[in-house]
């Protein structure tokens, strides 16, 4: 296990948070996922600009609390996660990755563990995360977490979303 410490990011690690991002997405969904939703999905979660503004407004909208990210001893970005509380009650992780250097050393139940504690003290009492796929890498680890999958609704998109208690 390699320790980190879990912290707000702060605008220099933009970058590092991008690339971290693009790394996992394309390590979790290469093969999963038909290469042009691949890119899409690339292109849309890891935009530097938007990362870059996303990291420098934290609690600056309604609902967004920001980026956390874990270094190393070093200061090298080895995951990150995103979430907010967009309405009453709900957490919402936005992005959760782990440096594929980096799986299975706790990383993720860190960033998980910080952002479930930052959206508590905004009064959540449910969190939710949505996946890419049912075959999507990270469900087995947010089971181990607690959270369980939910049933597209009839007549909506097919966004697969996991649920938890908090």
């Amino acid at each position: 296990m390699t320790p980190v410490d879990v912290r707000r990011a702060v605008p220099a690690e933009a970058t590092a948070v991008s690339r971290v991002l693009a790394e996992a997405i394309r390590a979790s969904y290469t093969g999963l996922l038909e290469e042009a939703v691949l890119l899409r999905l690339i292109g849309d979660q890891c935009s530097l600009p938007r990362i870059r503004a996303e990291i420098g407004i934290p609690g600056g909208t309604p609902g967004w609390l920001g980026w956390l990210v874990a270094t190393t001893a070093d200061g090298t970005v080895v995951g990150a996660v995103a979430g907010g509380v967009p309405s009453s009650g709900s957490g919402e992780v936005y992005s959760l990755c782990t440096a594929p250097s980096h799986r299975r050393g706790k990383i993720g139940s860190a960033l998980l563990s910080a952002a479930t504690d930052q959206q508590k003290q905004h009064e959540a009492r449910q969190q939710a995360i949505s996946l890419h796929s049912p075959d999507d890498p990270l469900l087995p680890f947010l089971r181990h977490h607690g959270f369980r999958l939910q049933e597209p609704a009839p007549g909506r998109d097919d966004t697969l979303r996991c649920l938890r208690t908090l």
